[in-house]
This record gives C-alpha cells, sequence and structure tokens, in this order.
C-alpha cells in the first residue's frame, strides 16, 4: 500500500502564523505538525509516500523531509496549485499510485493509540476503509449514520442536522479503484471534489468497512490555533507521562524494521544535541539492551 500525506491548503484558520510557515509545518509540542502523519502511516507499514503541497511550500517540505531514506522510506513531492478538495489528490498522484492501493491522510490530523487501528492497515484488501470517531461536534464533519446492526448506512458532509456524532477523521484507506472514482467526480456546490462522494460510492457499491474508533484512542485536528495548542498540550502530557514520544519516524521506522538498529544508532549520531536526539539515544540504548530489538 502507499501512502498519500495531502499538506495543502492555505492554512487561513490558521493565520497569521501561517504567514511564516505553511500550517502542516507548525510545530506540535516538539515536532512539526507534518511529523505525525507521517509517523502513523510508517507505524502502518506504508514505505513510499507522496506528499501534496502548494508550489511555494514544497521546497520547505524537500528540505526537511529530503528523499525520505534516512528513515528507510521513499517520498515523492506533488503540486497542488490550487485546493480543489481532498479527492484532487487522487487526480494529482495517480501516476505515483499506479496499480497499488493506497492511503490517504491529511497533513494536520494527530492519531494515537490502539492496536486496532493500525490492524486496519494489515487487514486491507479491497473496497474502502474510514474510521468513525465519536465527537460532539459532528456537525463540522463528514458524519457517517449507522443501522441496529452498526453498519455504515449514509455520509453526510458538514450536516446541519447530524445523524449520529461519528465523524470521519483524515485518514482513508482505498483499492486502486479509488483513482476512476476521483476522475469521475463532479464538483460540489462549494466547488470541490469531495472525499464523501467517494465514500458514498464505495458505500453504494457495498465495499466502504468503516471501523469505529473507541474510548481511549485519541484524533486531534490541529487546523486551528485553539486546536493547535491543545493539541501540543495533549502531546506533551502523554509524553511526560509515559517516557515516549508520540510522532517520531525514526523511531516508528524503526519498530517497523525499516531501519536497522545501527542505521538508526547513525542517524540518532547525525542530530544536533537536543532533547529529541536524547530520546533517540535512548531507544537505541533500549534495543541494545534487548540484543537489537526494542
Amino acid at each position: 500500500m502507499k501512502g498519500i500525506i495531502l499538506a495543502g491548503g492555505a492554512g487561513s484558520r490558521l493565520y497569521p502564523l501561517t504567514q511564516v510557515a505553511s500550517k502542516q509545518l507548525q510545530p506540535v509540542f516538539d515536532k512539526p505538525m507534518v511529523y505525525y502523519p507521517l509517523s502513523t502511516l510508517i507505524e502502518g507499514g506504508v514505505r513510499e509516500f507522496c506528499l501534496i503541497s502548494t508550489p511555494h511550500d514544497l521546497p520547505r517540505f524537500r528540505q526537511l523531509f529530503g528523499d525520505g531514506t534516512r528513515w528507510g522510506i521513499s517520498i515523492d513531492y506533488r503540486e497542488q496549485a490550487q485546493p480543489q478538495g481532498i479527492a484532487q489528490a487522487f487526480r494529482i498522484a495517480d501516476s505515483f499510485i499506479g496499480s497499488d492501493s493506497v492511503t490517504l491522510i491529511l497533513g494536520d490530523n494527530i492519531f494515537y493509540g490502539g492496536d486496532s487501528f493500525f490492524r486496519a492497515f494489515s487487514e486491507f484488501t479491497t473496497g474502502a476503509t474510514i474510521f468513525g470517531y465519536h465527537v460532539h461536534d459532528p456537525e463540522r464533519y463528514g458524519v457517517v449514520e449507522f443501522d441496529a446492526a452498526g453498519r455504515a448506512i449514509s455520509i453526510e458532509e458538514k450536516p446541519k442536522q447530524p445523524k449520529s456524532n461519528y465523524a470521519v477523521p483524515g485518514l482513508y484507506l482505498y483499492d486502486n479503484d479509488v483513482v476512476a472514482i476521483a476522475k469521475a467526480l463532479k464538483p460540489s456546490a462549494r466547488g470541490e471534489l469531495e472525499i464523501t462522494d467517494v465514500n458514498l460510492e464505495y458505500l453504494r457499491r457495498g465495499t466502504l468497512h468503516v471501523q469505529r474508533l473507541g474510548r481511549g484512542f485519541a484524533w486531534l485536528d490541529a487546523g486551528t490555533s485553539s486546536s493547535l495548542h491543545d493539541a501540543s498540550a495533549y502531546v506533551q502530557t502523554i509524553e511526560k507521562r509515559q517516557g515516549i514520544k508520540v510522532g517520531c519516524p525514526e523511531e516508528a521506522a524503526f519498530r517497523r524494521g525499516f531501519l536497522s538498529l545501527d542505521q538508526l544508532h547513525s542517524l540518532t549520531a547525525s542530530l544536533p544535541n537536543c532533547e529529541y536526539r536524547d530520546y533517540l539515544a535512548a531507544v537505541v540504548s533500549e534495543g541494545r539492551r534487548l540484543g537489537g530489538v526494542a
């Protein structure tokens, strides 16, 4: 499965911060925001990435990530000249996707907790898998309605009267049919290629699976100033309490086997003296103690 990180948009809800750097490069506690979705997909087993952003911001992402080889992954870069909806990403990344299945994650979405979440990646075979997360303000999101048996029966984009409290977070898994589906879409009333319309097509075909994320799982949308602050506070609390880092691509790549212990050691040694390096050095030490497996 290949992975797309959609990191475009004007970031107007974060003005004036986005006058300095794009939304997805803003800090969430001790790391750039985009580290979190990248780490999520690495933890899901994805090694081939396409990062989509504006022509203005792409050079900054290239500077941050390079080609990804230091993490045992590959990163392609594509321009989104004008934001025209999430589903536009599949048109932009058509040649990158090729004949493979693909997962798309939004660059301002942070996920944390729960092994069952990542089983969705390993168990994915065909159709589409999306997620449902219980929120108190579902009218801000795409909303899934379930029947008495727990099956999804409808999805509405930002409904005025939501039929449930289950919002669809910004992470989607699709088989290769998504490319043709995205190409056939017509713009919505607001002029965008809606990801909800993609999901509705899979629902119509009977191949949409919606996995509800239970208590103990966290989904944070860091797209506004207040939610950015909340996300930073949450990550800081988890890291301080548990002594582990959230959204650390180096560690994620090591634990997935994309990097050997020696490669992680060399990578850590190349970093400047800082708390981030100290943490990775501790991961390496633990790996040595456990005989090469952390």
